[in-house]
């Protein structure tokens, strides 16, 4: 179903951008994460994201900009204690957990050019996960190798996406955006993705 969705999406565009000024662009920045929700006691980690985009510019005031993008996600260290692991370790443990999640996003925002050069972007966010780890350290962990998560996270993650855009030059830009999750990350927990983004990119 969301492939369909993706295929009639790109066909719309298609279509929209004959009457339209189009441009393509790529992108890469750092990304601050974490969770929310029921483990939102976790450390934020420093992540980073890199893609390709596309903007279909319908008047001087709205466009749409499609993205496909590379996201490492996931959270810092959070106890083990403080993260109810369910295992034999000692109340003294230091050890502690993070977790990391990488997905290849594809938002899809709606931008609003409240100047020439700045644009306040919003728009959903779907996300597929390739591949999902923790790992444990601490002088007293009894594990510190990375641990493949795939049976206990979920495939797809929805998101919306708020932020905006500024024009360096006529073909740069930098980019700031906050995305919240709104599907749990993992099977069997509550948490949900949270994301800070910085980006900087070229128009091509």
């Amino acid at each position: 179903m969301t492939k369909k969705l993706m295929i009639l999406l790109l066909a719309v565009l298609a279509g929209l951008s004959a009457s339209a000024q189009v441009q393509f662009g790529a992108k890469a920045g750092f990304d601050l994460t974490n969770f929310w929700g029921k483990d939102k006691g976790h450390a934020m980690a420093f992540n980073y994201q890199a893609g390709l985009l596309m903007e279909v510019k319908f008047s001087s005031a709205f466009a749409v900009a499609p993205e496909v993008v590379f996201a490492s996600q996931g959270s810092g260290k959070m106890s083990l204690i403080e993260a109810g692991w369910v295992g034999d370790i000692p109340t003294s443990s230091t050890a502690k957990i993070s977790y990391q999640t990488n997905y290849i996003n594809v938002p899809l925002m709606l931008k609003f050019y409240a100047t020439p050069d700045f644009s306040i972007d919003l728009g959903p966010q779907v996300g597929f996960n390739v591949y999902s780890k923790y790992s444990i350290s601490g002088k007293d962990a009894i594990d510190k190798d990375a641990h493949n998560m795939k049976d206990s996270t979920k495939a797809v993650d929805f998101g919306v996406g708020l932020g905006g855009t500024y024009s360096l030059t006529d073909n740069t830009f930098i980019q700031a955006r906050y995305t919240l999750g709104l599907t749990k990350v993992f099977k069997y927990d509550r948490c949900k993705n949270s994301n800070i983004q910085i980006a900087f990119g070229m128009k091509f």
